[in-house]
């Protein structure tokens, strides 16, 4: 070994303890948690529940910023480019996964460009129906949507949504013939379906739910793998004859790509505490989300990725271009 390489090593040597240092001395300012939308939403409800108990597990003070627009992308790329040192993270969702398939050029790859830590929550969403309209179930209401000579008009709260791209999937699934009527927002749609201008919509269960439990729109199927705990009497589509298919809203945490696995970890620990206080679960059962954690960052990376490969397939299939 040269004199110049027992040298670099002995540097290094000397710099370990410093590299530990601040590892172990993490996190010793305020961490910011952005979230991409406005605040009001389900994404920011979310954030602002778990940041002061986040914040309490770590021992410093967690702060939620929003940094809307671009359909969430701007907030996000400002992430991607941040400083990979654990102090600012960002909240995705089921949008992030589906980006990539919509828009050729994006400025971040969900994949590559952040460190995942942990999955958070679901929320289903469910298919529903003016009261008017004559089916009461999945098996009539694809009947109906095959028999019919023009597409049946649906409801989605937005084009490219998981609301839009997940009846798209279940239209090639089940042959029905459907015509998607895309609104800005789960609210929007609601308006509408209640008036009986469109006659079925998917959307995410919080909008609809009120309006279900009062009689004034048709639940027809939830769509995720179980049934909803809020509404425990409507059937999946799984359980109508539609084997495999799943179509929900999720939220998840992530540092940008590079951040010491350390701090990940401990990140992820920290937020596994928080999401299994009984308390916390209890809120997010009213919003209503259910709280479902990854056991380890790599299980939420798996995840990530099988999102992103669902999503091309069914945009190609049923032509769908960015707003």
């Amino acid at each position: 070994m040269t004199a110049v390489v027992r040298g670099f090593v002995a540097a290094l040597l000397a710099l370990a303890p410093l590299f530990a240092f601040a590892q172990e001395s993490w996190p010793s300012r305020p961490i910011t948690i952005v979230v991409p939308y406005a605040p009001g939403g389900v994404t920011d409800a979310i954030a602002r529940v778990i940041a002061p108990e986040l914040g309490a597990s770590l021992g410093q003070t967690v702060i939620v910023e929003n940094r809307a627009g671009g359909n969430g992308l701007i907030g996000t790329d400002f992430v991607a480019s941040a400083k990979p040192d654990g102090y600012t993270l960002v909240m995705m969702i089921d949008a992030n996964t589906i980006a990539p398939s919509l828009y050729p050029k994006l400025n971040h790859d969900p994949l590559k460009s952040f460190a995942p830590i942990t999955l958070l929550a679901k929320a289903q969403q469910i298919i529903v129906a003016h009261p008017s309209f004559a089916p009461n179930d999945l098996k009539s209401l694809i009947e109906t949507a095959k028999a019919a000579p023009t597409p049946i008009f649906y409801a989605s709260a937005g084009n490219g949504t998981s609301h839009h791209l997940g009846m798209e999937q279940l239209k090639m699934l089940t042959g029905m013939k459907l015509q998607h009527v895309p609104y800005k927002g789960g609210g929007q749609a609601i308006v509408d379906l209640l008036s009986g201008q469109v006659k079925v919509g998917i959307i995410g269960i919080a909008p609809a739910l009120p309006h279900v439990k009062a009689g004034k729109l048709k639940a027809i199927a939830v769509t995720g793998r179980q049934r909803s705990p809020v509404l425990p009497d409507v059937p999946t589509v799984q359980e109508q004859g539609v084997a495999g298919f799943e179509s929900f809203n999720w939220f998840g945490l992530l540092a940008p790509a590079g951040t010491p696995q350390a701090i990940i970890a401990r990140l992820h620990d920290a937020t596994l505490k928080v999401m299994t206080n009984p308390a916390l679960v209890q809120r997010f059962a009213a919003m209503p989300v259910e709280v479902s954690t990854s056991a380890a960052p790599a299980d939420f990376a798996r995840f990530l990725a099988e999102d992103v490969a669902k999503w091309p397939p069914i945009v190609r299939a049923a032509n769908v271009k960015p707003d």
